[in-house]
């Protein structure tokens, strides 16, 4: 039965058996090809035998291992990587089929390769997951055969590998080496000039054309005679949270991923760089229920304790209650904190109806509401109307557009800070508005 399992006849060999067959055919007309089909007969079935002896007596032929990260990157491209390697005497064609996980709903993956003996290969290939959870990669498949191409043999290698698909990881270590840098302009998040002194003082410095001539420190002017100010950095130690929607709001996919899902990449990205400048961060998830609590603390391995909550964040996605809300956040979190709230408004009545809540959120709290563009409408936007129906279309999409830019308008009469955004900007914003709102001051 092992024999069975492994033993595969090669395509090359039915144009063998359909050459042969033709040959029989054209012998009515032309009977010297009959006794010559007879011939070619004898030879491929003894090559036939010759080719399963040169495949199943070398034992253990081929090795093969397929290296897998200890956890997937959800939404990014993960790199994975099959090394092989032949006992073969001769050139070993390769044939090597991995089973993806069935989320990928990928089903023709196939990588075709010539193989010489000790000579070890490598190829590398990307998957990009767009849920979080378990995925179970299948069986290793490896078919080799002989430069005879008539039969194949199959090895199985590695079977039901499970890996988990965390939050977006390799985002976050982008984002944490270019923080430990001060490198975050080079990805669009601009420099506030700091207003006020309500920041902490750090060191003495010469003055330089721009700064503030309020902060001239007259004594130290005097010691070095040159002008000498006073530098101030951000307060640290601040309570952050990052308050997550997981209601059906946040249901809506873009490019493959839900709303929710860009909201746990950028809170973990997030996360990381405000405890690398020694805040103090926490979580909130909520949508019927308040489902998830973690209160703010500064430590670096904290980092780990948010990462798997995102992790194991699951929901039914259903109507959210901001009311709830409001009374966990008045009874748990005492401190005046900055609050990031990733939710998503479609029409302004949605706001209306939640805003009571919010403004009673930034009474004590430094509030920012985050919610989304839709992408797909602002393409709808930009594309010629050719009749009268898409002009209808086009009218619908750019109502709905102003709307959220009504809706980010109200929002900052009232003094509460907004971020209007793409998804796949989200990180990079919220950095962004975290950046200012302590370079300015504001908590």
């Amino acid at each position: 039965m092992r024999f069975l399992k492994s033993f595969y006849i090669h395509n090359r060999f039915f144009r063998y058996i359909a050459f042969l067959a033709a040959c029989f055919v054209l012998s009515y007309w032309v009977p010297i090809l009959y006794p010559i089909g007879w011939v070619l007969v004898f030879i491929l079935m003894a090559l036939f035998v010759f080719d399963c002896y040169l495949l199943y007596t070398t034992p253990n032929a081929i090795q093969c291992e397929r290296n897998l990260p200890q956890k997937l990157s959800n939404s990014d491209h993960n790199t994975l990587t099959i090394k092989l390697s032949s006992k073969y005497p001769f050139k070993t064609g390769i044939s090597v089929i991995d089973e993806l996980p069935v989320q990928f709903q990928k089903r023709d993956f196939e990588h075709n390769i010539h193989l010489q003996k000790g000579i070890p290969y490598q190829f590398d290939y990307s998957v990009r997951p767009v849920e979080r959870g378990e995925y179970i990669f299948g069986n290793l498949n490896i078919y080799a055969s002989s430069p005879f191409r008539i039969v194949k043999r199959r090895f199985v290698f590695q079977k039901d590998q499970m890996v988990p698909v965390y939050p977006s990881i390799i985002q976050m270590q982008q984002y944490d080496f270019l923080a430990i840098n001060n490198r975050l302009s080079e990805f669009g998040l601009k420099k506030i000039r700091r207003i006020g002194h309500t920041q902490e003082f750090e060191q003495i410095k010469e003055y330089i054309k721009g700064d503030d001539i309020r902060t001239i420190n007259w004594k130290a002017t005097a010691k070095k005679n040159q002008l000498m100010v006073n530098q101030y950095q951000d307060e640290k130690s601040q309570p952050i949270y990052s308050i997550i929607d997981t209601g059906r709001v946040m249901k809506m996919p873009f490019n493959g991923l839900k709303l929710l899902d860009y909201a746990i990449n950028a809170t973990l990205a997030f996360s990381n760089v405000a405890l690398k400048r020694n805040d103090k961060t926490g979580m909130i998830t909520f949508s019927k229920n308040i489902e998830t609590f973690v209160p703010a603390v500064q430590k670096i391995s904290h980092l780990n304790t948010i990462l798997e909550k995102l992790y194991n964040i699951t929901t039914e996605f259903t109507d959210s209650d901001f009311g709830l809300l409001y009374a966990h956040i008045k009874r748990k979190v005492n401190q005046r904190s900055l609050l990031l709230l990733y939710t998503n408004f479609e029409h302004i009545s949605a706001l209306k109806r939640q805003l009571p809540y919010l403004l009673a959120i930034a009474k004590k709290h430094v509030l920012v509401v985050i919610f989304f563009e839709n992408t797909e409408l602002e393409s709808l936007i930009g594309t010629d109307a050719e009749d009268l129906q898409t002009i209808y279309h086009k009218t619908i999409a750019e109502k709905f557009s102003l709307e959220k830019r009504l809706m980010q308008r109200e929002l900052q009469q009232y003094g509460i800070q907004t971020i209007l955004t793409k998804p796949e900007s989200l990180t990079i914003n919220t950095i962004n508005k975290y950046l200012e709102i302590k370079a300015r001051g504001l908590l």
